[in-house]
């Protein structure tokens, strides 16, 4: 097993605990101040304490503007915001928040017609915003649109509705003249096009269709105030009929769309993208259980297609393969973790041998190829937790650190390849938007949106930890978050969670896919600390790492976060008999094993949509699960289900769902349900009316009011008084 090595010094700040030494006490969960309080972590209404965080960055054609949708006091409505590459403060561009009846989310996405006009989705419309006009925004009604993307030119808009891909002229557009014409149909209900891209003279949209037609339909009942509710799904199951993704071509200015022969139209698209000079598109796949990778590349006129690059590893598990077209077509840029680790290559010509233009015990993220030719990436290389920026010449060379410091960047490169907008955060500091040079690496911020209460706060001090795994030795990395007066003298209570893969990153609140920063921060306030583990299949630690994954949801996963749990308690300031889990959707998984198959271990548990058969996941999940079929799948399927190992559970436990969740079915909790009532064991249960499977994150009233029933369920469990001594 190779182990991360690189800038070991500078990866994480490991604690100097071996040197405790003495008598721990241990203490009830009580912060040394008022712990804080769910309502006023989460406002309901008013400004969010840490701010709205800016999105939909865009950059117009000459690299002079970047746009970006933003609310400065914390709303939830976003409006647009116009930055200057030169570098004058962004102003505010749109001031629908103010007008009557404003709802929603405000601005979702941006896209320039040239440099003095924005396209803009707003709500459910089609809005156009010219900069040197003092009037407001057209309009222009199309139903369902998204995907906003206008022609390298500035000349034509495209979109997403649902009826198809549409085209419209950007001018006519902006004078409220002009009529959208369709170019590509959905055809039928059970097909929509999934992305699409223009090519560089702006004649031509490469596209993917996708057509879930073969996938089986099923019904989800549920009850509101309203009533009986039925929602009719597509949904499959391990083993049953998936989608099929075509890939297409068409001339704008024809409008006749012409598909590309694909080997298996099964297999799923990582990406793909049309070569600078409009005639070839590389085709970036897998088959649907991510065991062979294959490039291929179609001649666009032709549609004559040859394999460019092909790896066959039947223990693979993590599709993070992505490809680019070298600077000036000179074949393809390829990050593949074919040799262990997630790299560049640059492979000349199809079937040619790889030149790899990065190497090391780190992995990369994503990249871009820059117009002066240096690829840009993101990589872990200066810690296991970051995204940091790097820079590597083409030609081959050494690898240059563009951004400083630790987190995680998410950049938006200037077409020029000048400049970059990231979205950055780290482990003190909520997401705002900074400007970076990508030649000097100079970063300069631009929004602050976390409002000016945020710094009365004593907020968590973060740090990260590793350690070797229980059942084989491998070294594990967690995120440990401890209250702002830690005493390594004392003896505190802890909870593992949220648990999920890839949860331990440098960014405010940890894992970015759920609200639960200031859950975090609530229970950390009240004197619990909480860990989070990188659990084998996580990214970041290498392909060897990942396969430890492999038939082992519930099974490896558990051991890595009971190996954490094994440290902390030898560290001498975590008290084994006050230590709980928590975790939603795999996270739940995770939760409901542990304490089935680990009784003792943990004092309470926290399960959210906990997928407690494997046999109802997504197709996707047979990366780790394999195939429902062969003489060893029963077993192997139950093996790695919660609903099969209920009979083990001791301790308490808590499940939270809602019953319109059609990604974990609710059904499948009432199952283990009426496994542990026929068993009489207790356990809780948090039914969410026709809340969905991001139920964190669907209003904040059913946030507040599940993250108050977790943490009154925490408290009644591990919260006590310390033994008279």
């Amino acid at each position: 097993m190779r182990l991360f090595t690189t800038r070991r010094s500078l990866l994480m700040r490991l604690f100097a605990l071996a040197t405790i030494t003495g008598a721990m006490t241990v203490f009830p969960v009580t912060a040394a101040e008022a712990p804080f309080a769910i309502d006023d972590l989460y406002r309901m209404p008013g400004p969010s304490l840490i701010g709205t965080r800016p999105s939909a960055v865009a950059w117009s054609g000459d690299s002079r503007y970047f746009a970006f949708a933003w609310n400065d006091a914390g709303g939830t409505f976003r409006d647009i915001w116009i930055g200057d590459a030169a570098g004058a403060a962004p102003l505010r561009l749109t001031h629908h928040a103010e007008s009557a009846g404003a709802k929603g989310g405000g601005v979702s996405e941006v896209s320039w017609l040239g440099s003095q006009r924005v396209a803009y989705i707003l709500g459910d419309r089609l809005m156009i915003r010219d900069l040197r006009a003092e009037t407001g925004s057209t309009r222009l009604e199309v139903s369902g649109i998204r995907r906003l993307s206008a022609s390298p030119q500035g000349d034509q808009l495209a979109f997403v509705s649902d009826t198809g891909l549409s085209l419209v002229e950007a001018a006519a557009a902006a004078e409220n003249t002009a009529e959208t014409r369709l170019v590509v149909s959905n055809g039928s209900d059970a097909k929509r096009i999934g992305s699409f891209e223009w090519s560089a003279d702006g004649s031509r949209i490469v596209f993917v269709e996708v057509d879930e037609s073969p996938i089986p339909e099923r019904e989800i009942h549920y009850y509101t105030r309203e009533g009986h509710q039925r929602l009719v799904v597509r949904r499959a199951f391990p083993g049953e009929a998936t989608a099929r993704f075509r890939i297409g071509v068409i001339d704008v200015a024809k409008g006749q769309p012409r598909y590309f022969e694909r080997p298996d139209e099964r297999d799923y698209i990582w990406n793909y993208g049309l070569s600078a000079d409009g005639k070839r598109v590389f085709l970036n796949a897998s088959d649907p259980l991510v065991k062979h990778h294959r490039i291929d590349v179609y001649e666009v006129e032709s549609g004559r297609r040859s394999v460019w690059y092909e790896e066959h590893d039947p223990l693979h598990l993590r599709p993070d393969w992505r490809a680019a077209w070298a600077p000036d077509d000179q074949g393809l840029i390829i990050l593949t973790d074919r040799d262990g680790f997630l790299h560049l290559y640059h492979q000349p010509e199809a079937g040619a041998a790889l030149r790899a233009l990065t190497a090391g015990a780190w992995e990369i993220d994503d990249f871009h190829v820059a117009a002066d030719g240096a690829i840009h990436f993101l990589s872990n290389r200066s810690g296991i937790g970051d995204r940091q920026l790097w820079r590597v010449p083409f030609s081959g060379g050494d690898i240059e650190a563009v951004t400083a410091g630790h987190g995680t960047h998410v950049p938006i490169f200037s077409p020029d390849g000048a400049q970059a907008v990231s979205l950055f955060s780290d482990d003190q500091t909520p997401h705002d938007l900074y400007r970076v040079d990508l030649a000097s690496g100079a970063a300069t911020r631009l929004t602050r949106s976390p409002q000016p209460e945020f710094d009365d706060y004593a907020w968590a001090d973060v740090r990260y930890v590793e350690f070797p795994s229980r059942s084989d030795g491998t070294s594990l990395v967690g995120r440990l978050s401890l209250p702002p007066d830690f005493d390594p003298a004392r003896r505190y209570p802890l909870i593992v969670g949220s648990v999920y893969s890839d949860s331990v990153t440098n960014q405010w609140g940890g894992r970015q896919a759920h609200p639960t920063w200031g859950l975090d921060q609530a229970l950390i306030s009240r004197g619990y600390l909480l860990l989070a583990v990188n659990v084998r299949g996580s990214w970041g630690r290498g392909r060897d790492h990942n396969q430890g994954l492999r038939y082992g949801y519930g099974i490896v996963d558990i051991e890595d976060l009971h190996s954490g749990v094994e440290y902390l308690i030898d560290k001498g300031f975590v008290d084994p008999e006050r230590v709980g889990i928590w975790g939603s959707s795999y996270g739940g998984l995770m939760t409901m094993m542990s304490l089935f198959k680990k009784p003792g271990v943990y004092a309470a548990g926290i399960a959210g949509a906990p997928a407690t058969n494997v046999a109802h996941a997504y197709p996707g999940q047979m990366w780790v699960m394999g195939e429902p079929d062969g003489d060893d799948q029963p077993e192997r399927y139950e093996s790695q289900s919660a609903l099969y190992h209920s009979a083990g559970l001791a301790d308490p436990l808590m499940i939270i769902h809602g019953t319109r969740d059609q990604v974990v079915l609710y059904a499948d909790t009432i199952a283990v349900a009426q496994d542990l009532i026929e068993r009489e064991q207790p356990f809780e249960l948090v039914t969410l009316p026709g809340v969905g499977h991001g139920w964190d994150a669907e209003s904040p009233a059913v946030r507040r009011f599940a993250f108050s029933k977790m943490i009154e369920f925490f408290d009644r469990h591990l919260a006590r008084q310390p033994a008279a001594q």
